[in-house]
């Protein structure tokens, strides 16, 4: 019960339980990004045009 007062305590000010959900919203939109953007480079491995790039690049 300890910890719920505390948080209760420090949620009380509007401010402050409005800037943790910007902060959380934005930290999980940076995380999700990361994890499916890393998802998608691992699953079309080879057929992007980063890996395919040497074939086609002419040099100067």
């Amino acid at each position: 019960m300890a910890l719920a007062s505390t948080f209760a305590n420090v949620f009380s000010r509007n401010s402050v339980f409005v800037g943790t959900v910007f902060f959380g919203a934005f930290a999980f939109g940076i995380g999700y990004d990361k994890v499916t953007s890393a998802w998608w480079d691992s699953h079309n491995a080879g057929k992007q045009w980063k890996d395919i790039r040497h074939k086609y690049d002419q040099d100067a």
